[in-house]
């Protein structure tokens, strides 16, 4: 029996059926498209089971309540698979690209990605996106004929991308490639000077939408902020004063559950409006014209836009920057840069699979490939796990 595809979708929708296919040739699935594939391969990837235990903004003892890289990338994709349907696009590849966004974070959130650029600026740096790429193409081991998962051209072009054209005139100026990007690219063309599909666009935004938002949630929950700051907030204020006014007797978890649901649902509708008026505009009539556009496609009206930025000011100053924060920041750096340090400086305290990576390279030998095994090998800890190995390497008991 024929597999069937999911239908009806739109023109300027990605096809699994006619997928510009894997770097190494496979039989396809019977029961499965491409993307489902994709997507069903991320979610067997040990690094997505990693991101239980990987910071979102509040590491992971502090609670069990708060998002964590895991339970962040699940919102993602609910929203990313929400915008899809609207929009008549391949849900499965919108989903996949959601799921798999955040694979290359390294623990402790941005903390760790700021030290691990620290560490490795002799050594063409750190970028978790990239990293992304590195797991999907070469870190994960799950097959006898290749490394990484072998991935479609639309998922990796997708991870890629997400954020825009990685070169030519609409890439983000004095932003160089990263490494990792230049070295795959080279063997594997995924036209790094365009826009990518518009399921990575809708799992991009979708993930715009899911931080704000679980971030707003967390800090109130957390009484990193009051009620009385977020009533003065873009958007967050609106919503709550809603919520108070439908609910005036409820208990403060549930005004919070019913703004942001009511705040989510009126993101969602935003950028579904714009997306539509964008795509009126320049009626593509295949997903290459998507790709081939001036500008992104999908996106927030300019004035939810506006107000998305002062809602960004307002988490930065009194959410990631508040003092509950720095400290658990504060000591992740230290952890993460010790355990760097120590392993750069005494490969032979790296475990043995690890060790074999860098095939015999030394402080005194090549010490970029070292670095990049050290950084990998950091990069893929989670949170408990880095505290683990650094009580064991150093002897020093820290919070747990």
């Amino acid at each position: 029996m024929a597999l069937a595809f999911p239908a009806p979708i739109a023109p300027y929708a990605a096809r699994a059926q006619e997928t510009r296919g894997r770097l190494h040739p496979e039989a396809e699935s019977k029961s499965r498209t491409p993307f489902q594939r994709d997507r069903d391969r991320v979610i067997h990837a040990v690094a997505f089971r990693r991101l239980k235990h990987k910071t979102q903004v509040f590491i992971s003892h502090e609670g069990d309540h708060y998002r964590t890289r895991l339970t962040h990338s699940l919102e993602v994709a609910q929203i990313a698979r929400t915008l899809a349907r609207a929009l008549k696009l391949d849900e499965d590849l919108a989903e996949c690209l959601a799921l798999a966004h955040d694979l290359g974070h390294p623990p402790f959130g941005h903390t760790g990605e700021d030290v691990l650029k620290e560490c490795m600026a002799k050594y063409n740096g750190f970028d978790h996106n990239a990293q992304t790429l590195r797991l999907l193409t070469k870190l994960e081991r799950r097959h006898a004929d290749f490394d990484g998962l072998n991935l479609t051209w639309e998922t990796l072009e997708g991870v890629v991308k997400h954020n825009g054209p990685l070169t030519g005139d609409l890439a983000r100026k004095g932003e160089a490639l990263p490494a990792a990007i230049v070295e795959y690219a080279q063997g594997h063309d995924l036209w790094l000077d365009t826009f990518p599909s518009l399921e990575a666009q809708v799992a991009a935004i979708a993930d715009d939408i899911a931080y704000n938002n679980h971030d707003v949630d967390d800090g109130l929950r957390a009484g990193l902020f009051g009620f009385d700051e977020a009533r003065d907030l873009p958007l967050v204020g609106k919503a709550l004063r809603m919520a108070e006014k439908r609910y005036p007797d409820a208990p403060s978890d549930i005004l919070i559950a019913e703004a942001v649901s009511d705040l989510i649902g009126d993101m969602v509708e935003n950028v579904l409006g714009e997306t539509r008026a964008r795509l009126e505009n320049i009626s593509p009539q295949d997903a290459d014209e998507i790709r081939r556009a001036s500008a992104a496609t999908c996106a927030f009206s300019t004035e939810m836009e506006a107000d998305l930025s002062g809602l960004r000011a307002f988490l930065h100053e009194n959410m990631y920057r508040h003092f509950k924060v720095n400290r658990a920041r504060s000591q992740a750096k230290r952890i993460v840069k010790s355990l760097f340090e120590l392993f750069f400086s005494e490969p032979e305290t790296l475990p043995p699979e690890w060790r074999e990576r860098y095939e015999g390279a030394s402080p005194g030998g090549d010490q970029a490939r070292l670095a990049r095994v050290v950084c990998d090998y950091i990069a893929g800890m989670t949170d408990r796990y880095a505290m683990r190995e650094y009580r064991r390497l150093f002897g020093v008991e820290i919070q747990d």
